[in-house]
C-alpha cells in the first residue's frame, strides 16, 4: 500500500502543470481520499504479553477553513476503521475506530505547482464493537497529540491532489472481562491521499 501511495503521489507530480493558488482568508476546502493507517510495531503488552495491532485503510474527508491568509484549520473524518489485535500466545480481537482530527495548517505558497504544508492538533480516537473469543474486551477512547505533513499538487487554481502523512498519539486501556489487562500504544502513522476542491 505504501508504494502505491508512493506512485500515486508521482503521477500527481506529473499532472500538476500551473502554479498553486495562495490561500486566502475566508476560503475553505472540501477533500475526498483514501487513508491507510499503520500502527507502530511494537504496541505495548497487554494480559502479560506483546500486543500486534494491524493495518487498514478506509475512505477519507476533510473540511479546511482559511481563517487568515495561509492559515486554516482542518477537520479530518473517515468511514471506521478496523483492525485486528494479536496479543503473542493469548489471543486476537478486531476492533472498529473512529480517529477524527482538527488540526491548525500553515500552507507555504510559492511560484510552482507545489504547496506543501505542516500542521498539528488534537485526535480524539473512539472505540467500539470490539470482538474476541476472550471474552468481554473493552478499548477506551484517546486524546492526544496529532501532527501533518504534505503536499498539493495543483491541477487548477480550484482543484488539486493531495499526498499527506500524520502522526497521531493514542494510547488507549485495554479491560478484559472488567479488569483492566495493560494499555495499547497504537501511535499510527496515517498515509493519505485525496482530491481536493477549494470554493
Amino acid at each position: 500500500m505504501k508504494t502505491s501511495l508512493l506512485a500515486i503521489a508521482l503521477t500527481a507530480t506529473a499532472l500538476a502543470g500551473s502554479a498553486a493558488d495562495a490561500q486566502s482568508k475566508g476560503d475553505w476546502t472540501f477533500g475526498l481520499g483514501l487513508g491507510y493507517v499503520s500502527p507502530k510495531s511494537d504496541n505495548g503488552t497487554l494480559a502479560g504479553a506483546e500486543s500486534h495491532v494491524g493495518d487498514n485503510a478506509r475512505p477519507t474527508i476533510t473540511f479546511e477553513y482559511f481563517f487568515a491568509d495561509n492559515w486554516g484549520v482542518e477537520v479530518l473524518g473517515a468511514l471506521p476503521f478496523k483492525h485486528n489485535i494479536n496479543i503473542d500466545g493469548v489471543g486476537k480481537a478486531d476492533t472498529l475506530q473512529l480517529p477524527p482530527v482538527v488540526s491548525l495548517q500553515y500552507h507555504f505558497v510559492n511560484s510552482s505547482s507545489v504547496t506543501p504544508f505542516l500542521g498539528a492538533g488534537l485526535n480524539y480516537t473512539t472505540f467500539w464493537d470490539t470482538d474476541s473469543a476472550l471474552g468481554d474486551v473493552d478499548i477506551e477512547d484517546s486524546w492526544g497529540l496529532a501532527l501533518h505533513a504534505g503536499l498539493d499538487y495543483a491541477i487548477d487554481e480550484r482543484h488539486s491532489i493531495r499526498t499527506d502523512v500524520r502522526w497521531i498519539d493514542i494510547d488507549s486501556d485495554v479491560k478484559l472481562n472488567g479488569g483492566k489487562i495493560g494499555t495499547a500504544h497504537i501511535d499510527p502513522w496515517v498515509f493519505g491521499v485525496s482530491y481536493i476542491w477549494k470554493f
